[in-house]
């Protein structure tokens, strides 16, 4: 299936379900806001990256406007639908100032698959021991999918991107259970260097070696 819908361009990787929260100052984007309320239709945000229009981005949709300034900005809370792919970029829209796009909407599977989300969950939790950081990860009326993790394992833009195009949970999983394994041996051993150095002019509690 394809359709035209309106485009949103930003340097960041949005997924299904995850809950975006947006500050609207731009007119066009502010155009494109209330249009896509008064028509109760989608827009899509795809990815900029390195300064260009990625053509993978995702579907997302306007749960309710948070709040309105006097200079007419807002505060927008949306959530990801669903991932597309640009078949053609329509820059000039008659009487609106945002561009739009010409999109289709690749077969993605979502299977859930709770053991493996559980092994994952749990390298997570070492991860975010290891940074100091609290994060509770919980989807609502759903089992947990490999998009409900992946802004938290640290990845760059790059391969959060590279993440969006996989259009398999499976290939997802492992796309996360890779990093994680790529990342965590690097963070523990500068956790470990981080005690050494705290150590460092400290009184320490040490027993000599016993010589026979």
């Amino acid at each position: 299936m394809t359709n035209f819908i309106p485009i949103f361009p930003l340097s960041i990787a949005v997924f299904p379900y995850e809950k975006l929260n947006l500050h609207i100052f731009e007119p066009r984007y502010k155009q494109l806001i209330m249009d896509s309320i008064q028509s109760k239709k989608p827009f899509g945000i795809p990815l900029v990256l390195n300064g260009k229009i990625s053509e993978i981005g995702t579907l997302v949709e306007v749960v309710e406007i948070s709040k309105r300034y006097e200079n007419g900005e807002m505060d927008v809370k949306t959530i990801g639908l669903s991932i597309f792919k640009i078949l053609e970029i329509i820059r000039e829209i008659p009487e609106k100032l945002y561009s739009g796009a010409i999109v289709s909407y690749p077969t993605n599977n979502m299977d859930a698959r709770p053991a493996l989300i559980d092994k994952i969950r749990e390298d997570i939790k070492s991860l975010h021991k290891i940074l100091t950081v609290k994060k509770t990860i919980q989807a609502e009326n759903r089992m947990l999918l490999s998009y409900d993790f992946a802004h938290h394992i640290g990845m760059s833009i790059e391969e959060e991107y590279h993440f969006m195009q996989l259009m398999r949970e499976d290939q997802r999983i492992e796309c996360i259970r890779r990093h994680l394994k790529k990342v965590l041996p690097i963070l523990s051993q500068m956790e470990e260097l981080k005690s050494k150095i705290r150590l460092n002019g400290h009184f320490r509690n040490l027993e000599g070696l016993e010589f026979e």
